[in-house]
């Protein structure tokens, strides 16, 4: 299989690389800046590339990991040349794979649910893979990639891919506010941020013994008046995390009901 790989991000590096690991020959790294088309090629044995126009037609697999609003702008363009008959997938979770119907015979989604970020190396055993395509013979070519990258892969339309992704931003993005939060007021208040970390911690390897719903503590689970009247007034320096706090809470008095 020959695949090209348009982007060179934080899911295009680690990809690239782990393809090339597994023996998947990566024929061309697009990227509109160089330096970062030229650094993940380089690691793969691939051909750099900056102009949509010098991406070959002669590849198998055309992976498309770049941001959201650029997925139907590369698709149309890819849709005006042979490519139009080659399978092309994305790697988002919140693009709707149907709508690349409109430029291309075969297409599909290849996503990797994780976060990703280029200095941290990311463990590919235990990342899930989510992929679907429009047709039989495609789904079946992906799957087949997808298991040579991880053993845990998944057939998710593009529904339970848009589900998937938003439960994905409450579990990570908003957490990791949250945890920007409370790092402000540490940093705010000549704390250290570090003490934190393994409570952190604890709060994720919990959720290996229960649902999150059975692990849930805290003075708004408690309905401890008189310890969330002290944090809000505290909050009073700090009006938005405040109001992200008295939401919070009443999210979680809620779901005691």
């Amino acid at each position: 299989m020959k695949v090209v790989l348009i982007g060179a991000g934080n899911v295009g590096f680690h990809l690239g690389k782990k393809l090339h690991k597994v023996g998947v020959e990566v024929v061309q790294v697009f990227s509109r800046t160089k330096k970062k088309a030229k650094k993940l090629a380089n690691k793969i044995d691939a051909k750099p590339i900056t102009q949509l126009k010098e991406i070959t037609t002669q590849a198998d697999l055309y992976i498309l990991a770049v941001k959201d609003d650029a997925i139907m702008p590369i698709a149309q363009k890819l849709g005006k040349t042979a490519i139009k008959s080659r399978l092309v997938v994305h790697t988002s979770g919140g693009t709707n794979t149907a709508n690349m119907s409109e430029y291309l015979n075969h297409f599909g989604s290849f996503y990797p649910l994780q976060t990703f970020s280029i200095a941290k190396k990311p463990n590919w055993k235990t990342i899930p893979f989510c992929i679907d395509a429009n047709s039989k013979k495609s789904k079946q070519l992906l799957l087949k990639l997808a298991k040579k990258i991880t053993p845990k892969t998944y057939e998710i339309n593009d529904e339970q891919r848009a589900i998937l992704h938003v439960a994905a931003v409450f579990v990570n993005n908003f957490s990791n506010h949250l945890f920007h939060i409370g790092a402000t007021i540490c940093e705010q208040e000549n704390l250290d941020f570090a003490i934190l970390k393994p409570l952190i911690q604890e709060t994720v390897d919990k959720l290996n013994t229960g649902t999150p719903a059975e692990m849930q503590t805290g003075p708004a689970l408690r309905n401890d008046k008189k310890t969330l009247a002290t944090h809000l007034q505290y909050l009073e320096k700090y009006p938005d995390f405040k109001k992200i706090y008295k939401a919070l809470t009443a999210s979680i008095l809620g779901s005691r009901k």
